[in-house]
């Protein structure tokens, strides 16, 4: 059952729920496109957290409700901060890098089902994820240079990644549509499906990471953070450790035990 992260007003803006090992969190402002306020983005920190914590979930689901994914900041909110002189009362510190930093830092699958329209932060956000399952009428827009703004939300990190410098480059300064087929092109997303097997197939990828390997999985995610900005000799390092903290778990053990008996191994997350 999908539950509201809590009782102050707005807080119905975040939704969530569990099944299957699988935490959903629902960006949930359909008439807004799912802009993010201050209340929404405390909220999403919340329930990124409470999944990060609870030890039933193994993989989470960032998706929006209606039309849009999430249409990044709440330009109405903003420009009342503007008017009171208040910029931008530092939410990118103390809103999106603690939401980006706890979707990264996840020891856990993190998988974005982009249904629709995403622009600025919205964009970030679903670039943050490990995997990004796009619907076929999904438009990304990096439009932040449209409202004579830098990037935030990590784009700067993750897109050149995904997409090549030049092309970061090129997306973040024209600041031009790109629509789903593009975005699998580019690499940006992971799959296209059409929008009405959207919730299914992000939702089936999901389960699947939730009855794999959890801790090798949070491995994985911190030697590719760790090597992206470290000498190979480092990384090797890095590598070595997280190789032996995963020989102790008890799915290595078990993988170990039905890889000999030519069984398929049942992974526990522990």
């Amino acid at each position: 059952m999908e539950q509201p992260m809590d009782a102050r007003p707005g807080g119905e803006q975040v939704l969530y729920a569990v099944e299957q090992g699988v935490a959903t969190i629902t960006l949930n402002r359909p008439d807004a496109m799912n802009a993010l306020t201050i209340v929404m983005k405390a909220a999403l920190l919340e329930a990124l957290e409470r999944a990060r914590d609870e030890a039933d979930v193994r993989a989470v689901l960032l998706t929006g409700a209606g039309r849009g994914f999430c249409a990044g900041q709440d330009l109405r909110e903003h420009a009342e901060n503007l008017a009171a002189g208040a910029g931008l009362d530092d939410t990118v510190r103390a809103h999106y890098n603690p939401i980006v930093l706890a979707i990264t830092g996840m020891g856990k699958p993190v998988v974005a089902a982009v249904n629709g329209y995403a622009a600025g932060a919205g964009v970030s956000l679903a670039l943050a994820c490990d995997f990004r399952v796009a619907a076929e009428n999904a438009r990304f827009a990096m439009a932040f240079s449209a409202i004579a703004l830098g990037p935030d939300s990590g784009a700067s990190w993750t897109l050149p990644r995904l997409v090549g410098a030049a092309k970061a480059r090129e997306l973040l300064m024209l600041g031009d549509p790109v629509d789903a087929a593009e975005a699998a092109r580019l690499g940006m997303v992971t799959s296209v499906v059409p929008a009405e097997e959207l919730a299914r197939s992000a939702r089936d990828l999901a389960v699947r990471l939730a009855q794999g390997p959890t801790l090798a999985y949070g491995a994985i995610k911190q030697a590719l953070d760790f090597s992206a900005a470290q000498p190979l000799e480092d990384a090797l390092s890095m590598e070595a450790d997280l190789q032996d903290a995963c020989a102790k778990t008890e799915d290595h053990h078990s993988a170990t035990r039905a890889f000999l008996a030519k069984q398929r191994p049942v992974y526990e997350g522990r």
